[in-house]
């Protein structure tokens, strides 16, 4: 049966975006920011030969560099401010979060409510500044050894590294300026919007590829059908649901009693959404980053990591879905779905899964239930992510595509659009409200001898 609040937000219309003002302010200053992330793409690092680097961009576009040019918004390949893009703030996130896991300080901390949230974000800042530094440090480096710098040295290391940093930083506020203030989360709009800027540049090159004879009109025809395959696919299994009712018990209220009502609680096929993809594809980025600037002749070590952990590599591929696999279970049970927690709230509101003990029986059901569905879930993560790589390798695309790209761009989309209803709905409710409100002082109450008064 259908409840009240999920019937209104079936009937609720996109025509009352016009009148919820808020929701409005919120979606403009979302764009807003979006924009400024978008100009500051195009502003280059001092010191760069901007002939050298375009050429140097088109030769490693098919491989993985076009990796590299599609998570930052085309910021890495015209070495922008934000070439580092918001991936040493995941990175951080990361490891902070592993910590949490692990020291009982940390896991402490977290439990101090909004106090405790606010420094573990801080420490998540001093571990951004901390990884940006070391890959500003590697990036900067890497550009002189391929001979991309007009004045190299020990400056313009410098003033690359203080660029490359503060471009992360401002990122990293525009994120979380995005969430307070706007709409959606704002780490993964940025990453969405980068990866969007990028696609027209990519298909007109693809489909110019076509013309010239280099793949053929039924690869083409293919990529097409794969796309849109994925994308149905990435839907369905994102709006997939195991429901596990829930019943709550009879109440008494004076000298009534209350029939026990029943509900259900929504696991996710994927509770983490698309982190995992982000974490695994972060951890990849860094060594690729170095040995595509640096050049692999350049470093024997480098060298040897790339030929076993380049992109359509075994190695590569298997170490790609273990952190998948990996962080869909670490997040799941440590952020988005903690049973503990889950499993005591129901205790509190005196609910109870039919068959099952409250407390620490329901948390281990719900722990045997989560740990069944993550191992679907994650396995559709890894197929959607690993497919598209699998199959730019054999068919030599000359852009790149991966599923990781179509994974964070619908579930991006779902999410915002999800928001967007819920501002919506909120802002129904609000109306719905004061009509009620307004026609309650409008109506005459009757006073005692007759007399009406207002």
């Amino acid at each position: 049966m259908v409840s009240a609040a999920e019937q209104m937000a079936a009937n609720t219309s996109w025509a009352a975006l016009g009148k919820a003002t808020d929701l409005r302010k919120r979606i403009f200053f979302t764009l807003g920011l979006l924009i400024v992330y978008r100009l500051g793409t195009f502003i280059p690092v001092p010191g760069i030969d901007g002939a050298a680097l375009r050429d140097f961009m088109e030769g490693a576009q098919a491989s993985i560099g076009g990796m590299l040019s599609m998570f930052t918004g085309g910021a890495l390949g015209r070495m922008g401010i934000f070439a580092l893009g918001i991936m040493p703030y995941i990175s951080a996130s990361i490891i902070v979060q592993l910590l949490t896991a692990m020291v009982p300080a940390l896991e402490q901390l977290k439990k101090e409510g909004e106090q405790g949230r606010k420094k573990i974000n801080q420490y998540t800042r001093y571990g951004t500044v901390l990884l940006a530094t070391l890959q500003s440090y590697g990036l900067a480096v890497s550009l002189q050894a391929g001979e991309i710098v007009t004045n190299p040295g020990a400056f313009f290391i410098v003033s690359c590294m203080i660029t490359l940093i503060g471009g992360t930083m401002f990122l990293m506020w525009l994120g979380e300026q995005i969430t307070a203030r706007g709409i959606g989360n704002g780490i993964s709009l940025i990453i969405f919007v980068g990866i969007i800027a990028e696609v027209p540049a990519a298909l007109a090159q693809f489909f110019a590829s076509g013309r010239s004879g280099a793949i053929s009109p039924a690869v083409i025809i293919g990529v097409m059908l794969m796309v849109v395959v994925v994308i149905a696919f990435v839907v369905f299994m994102e709006r997939s649901l195991r429901k596990i009712h829930i019943q709550y018990p009879r109440r008494q209220v004076g000298m009534k009693v209350y029939d026990g009502g029943s509900s259900h609680l929504p696991i996710k096929v994927n509770p983490a959404g698309v982190i995992p993809a982000i974490f695994a594809s972060s951890l990849l980025l860094l060594p690729a980053t170095i040995s595509t600037f640096s050049g692999n002749q350049t470093n024997p070590i480098m060298s040897t990591v790339m030929a076993y952990f380049g992109p359509g590599q075994p190695l590569y591929l298997v170490f790609f879905t273990a952190m998948i696999v990996f962080f869909t279970f670490f997040y799941t049970f440590n952020v988005s779905f903690k049973t503990d927690e889950v499993a005591e709230n129901l205790k509190n509101q005196n609910g109870f899964i039919p068959g099952i003990r409250p407390g620490k029986r329901t948390a281990e059901y719900l722990d045997y239930v989560v740990n069944r569905v993550l191992v679907l879930g994650a396995a559709y993560l890894a197929a959607v992510c690993l497919l598209p790589e699998i199959l730019r390798n054999q068919f030599a695309i000359p852009f790149y595509f991966g599923g990781t790209s179509v994974l964070i761009v619908v579930s991006v989309t779902m999410d915002t659009i999800q928001q967007v209803q819920s501002h919506l709905l909120a802002h129904q409710y609000e109306g719905l409200i004061e009509k009620s409100q307004l026609s309650g002082k409008g109506k005459k109450r009757p006073r005692r001898g007759g007399v009406t008064r207002r």
